[in-house]
């Protein structure tokens, strides 16, 4: 049962807003959170992306590059608001960093090229929110480019999020002479004055007038369509009132049902105001989102965003900076103290809280407390990692950790000096406390240090981190993708039976097993997406018993970590257990599961396998003059173009790419193209790969 909070929680949680910024790469996610610390008086100068003066892009690589690499918490207030901003990365290598905040967020801003519109990366990060049901609002930015378009882009919204954009703003002037917009809720003209960071509101301009009459009209037909008060009131008058399209806008946004779509410039400051205003009534606060569920036992508990409820909170960031060792928390309910000594309820581990800090990017303000719907940053922690359940110790909860994507593009990293490989380790360690899609491993068939990671750029940045902060001087070898391996034909019947005997009690253990490929809904098996692996079993008469079976699973399960091609991880594989049999003294879970380790191996070695490789989705703007050369390069690479479209003087060309064969494609796009042509990847998944590269024949 929900407890009622007293009348000045409430106030206060319901004032607080949770968002984060998404967007692709160079929509301009980093200048609009710039413009809002701005706005909101947080700051009181205007950072710039290419002058390195931004608060959330602190980081040396950051300013070095241009672009987002780690998430950055900023808070600040506006209109009797708090409002705790988390600008996100917009480069797909970095894709794991924009999982981990969505897990933690209430709300998003979505930000769009008006020029572009939906690009891939913008199409990823609307995915993981929709997995994460986290409400947003459309922000479509840079109206003042050449080329720009409202219209176009909000096209491009609708065809590929398959949303129902809600058009609430119509520009004033095009391109260059973009100046403001309409409000379509209150039928006002927000007008921005050269050099002024504010705007007058007025009449709508005369020539503006039927249009905008014309797009209020439509938006409120397209909101009596989704909500029912709206459709009443529409039915009853042919109006909606302001109040109830902005009602109903909220319901529609928080529902997902619909998503808010305002425009502006952020560059030249120009609807962050109104994009405020719409955080602040559209997006949700703490209490209107469901209450968080977590394990506790066998059972699973909701916490309510009640302050008085037992702590609870997540761990989703965690980074090593001058001043210590930073936790970055959401609290989900309850209240914590500086000095408390909380639960790590994964690892069974105490931790103490030494300071709670009210993070700023890379600046930070000490608090005494952090109560529910709070996102702070505590130093005391030592061993919580990404991903841990920080909560009471007399209310142990286990809240559902951010997915981790796995690696799939690895690196060999060795010190240059010998002296200097323990340091190496110990800073690789560290490397992937902070960022959990990292991987680190020693190769046991050559003893060298292998780091995984989710791109050639993201490996190219963790290997400069180690460099900078640690000062070590660290040799790179190429990069090695993380392949898999597939059945393409089974078998069927595999006997295998295992007997061991050398005093004492022995080892008995029979089964028979089929071993085919999975197909999914669609019939196909090309390891793109696949499940990696589904067991049943067929045996009747008991002649297996209940816990034997699942032996036999945790065996097969070891046997897929290494394949018969190369060793390799197995994917994609269903195995029936259809029969065995046992032995009153000798069989056991330990032998059961040798033998189901044991038979898998042999019938592997028996399937034809098929070796695969990741595969991703490149998207390259060239020059048209260019068009020609860049196909025949991605040809060379054995790449398949899907599409072409052409866009303002450039050609977007699509095509699905071995991961293997893109390394160095940067340099070679910009050398094609006289430095003019750009290019995003997407995984998309696993393709059979060519005997040239398994070394092997595929489905031999």
């Amino acid at each position: 049962m929900r407890t009622e909070l007293p009348r000045q929680l409430t106030s206060t949680l319901n004032a607080v807003r949770n968002l984060g910024i998404l967007a692709h790469v160079d929509a301009g996610k980093t200048t609009v959170t710039e413009r809002i610390l701005y706005a909101t008086g947080t700051t009181h100068k205007r950072g710039e992306v290419h002058d390195g003066t931004t608060i959330t892009d602190f980081d040396s690589q950051e300013r070095d590059r241009g672009i987002t690499i780690f998430a950055a918490a900023v808070s600040c207030a506006w209109a009797g608001h708090r409002i705790n901003l988390i600008d996100t990365p917009g480069h797909v290598d970095f894709a794991d960093e924009v999982e981990r905040s969505l897990r933690v967020l209430d709300g998003a801003i979505a930000v769009f090229d008006a020029v572009a519109g939906v690009e891939p990366q913008s199409e990823s990060v609307w995915r993981q929110a929709d997995r994460h049901a986290v409400p947003r609002i459309a922000f479509v930015n840079k109206l003042d480019r050449t080329g720009a378009d409202l219209d176009t882009a909000v096209a491009s919204i609708r065809e590929r999020l398959h949303t129902v954009p809600l058009v609430v703003q119509l520009p004033i002037g095009r391109e260059e002479r973009f100046c403001g917009m309409v409000d379509l809720i209150r039928m006002r003209a927000l007008v921005w004055a050269d050099g002024r960071d504010t705007y007058e509101e007025g009449d709508v301009p005369d020539e503006l007038r039927d249009e905008a009459r014309r797009r209020r009209r439509l938006l409120e037909e397209t909101v009596a369509e989704l909500h029912p008060a709206a459709l009443e009131e529409f039915c009853a008058r042919s109006a909606l009132s302001e109040r109830t399209l902005a009602g109903a806008l909220r319901d529609l946004t928080r529902t997902g049902e619909g998503v808010v779509v305002l425009c502006g410039s952020a560059y030249r400051n120009r609807g962050v105001e109104p994009l405020l205003e719409a955080v602040v009534a559209y997006l949700p606060s703490p209490l209107d989102v469901p209450p968080v569920r977590g394990a506790l036992g066998d059972a699973v508990q909701e916490r309510a965003a009640d302050p008085a409820a037992p702590f609870a909170a997540l761990a989703f960031k965690v980074s090593a900076t001058a001043t210590g060792r930073l936790t970055y928390l959401r609290v989900y309910s309850g209240t914590v103290r500086k000095g408390e000594t909380v639960l790590d309820s994964g690892a069974r581990r105490s931790e103490r809280i030494g300071r709670i800090l009210r993070v700023q990017a890379d600046r930070h303000v000490d608090v005494d407390t952090a109560v529910a719907g709070d996102i702070v940053a505590v130093i005391g922690p030592k061993a919580a990692r990404a991903g841990a359940t920080l909560c009471a110790a007399d209310a142990p909860l286990v809240l559902e950790p951010p997915a981790v994507a796995d690696p799939v593009v690895s690196v060999a990293v060795e010190a240059r000096r010998s002296t200097d490989a323990e340091r190496l380790t110990a800073a690789l360690v560290r490397l992937v406390e902070e960022d959990p899609s990292l991987a680190v491993r020693t190769d046991s068939e050559t003893g060298q240090t292998v780091l995984s990671g989710m791109g050639e750029l993201h490996l190219e940045v963790a290997v400069e981190k180690v460099r900078r902060t640690h000062g070590l001087d660290v040799r790179v070898g190429r990069p090695q993708v993380a392949h898999r391996e597939t059945v393409a034909r089974g078998v069927s019947g595999l006997v295998y039976r295992h007997v061991k005997q050398d005093g004492g009690a022995g080892q008995f253990a029979h089964v028979v097993i089929d071993v085919e490929p999975w197909e999914d809904d669609a019939g196909g098996n090309d390891g793109a997406g696949a499940v990696e692996f589904v067991f049943r079993s067929a045996v009747v008469g008991g002649r297996v018993p209940q816990e034997y079976v699942r032996a036999v699973e945790a065996g097969c399960r070891d046997a897929l970590v290494e394949g018969p091609l190369g060793g390799h991880p197995v994917t994609g594989v269903r195995v029936t257990l259809t029969d065995g049999a046992t032995h009153p003294k000798d069989s056991s879970e330990m032998a059961f599961r040798t033998a189901g380790r044991f038979a898998l191996r042999e019938a592997l070695r028996s399937c034809a396998m098929v070796l695969l490789e990741p595969v991703v989705e490149v998207t390259a703007t060239v020059p048209d003059d260019a068009v020609g050369g860049v196909l025949g390069d991605l040809a060379a690479r054995r790449g398949r173009v899907s599409g072409s479209a052409a866009r303002a003087g450039a050609a977007v060309i699509t095509a699905t790419v071995p991961l293997a064969e893109l390394f160095g494609y940067a340099t070679r796009l910009r050398s094609r193209t006289q430095g003019r042509g750009t290019f995003t990847t997407r995984a998309t998944g696993y393709a059979p790969a060519p005997a040239s590269v398994s070394g092997a024949q595929p489905g031999r």
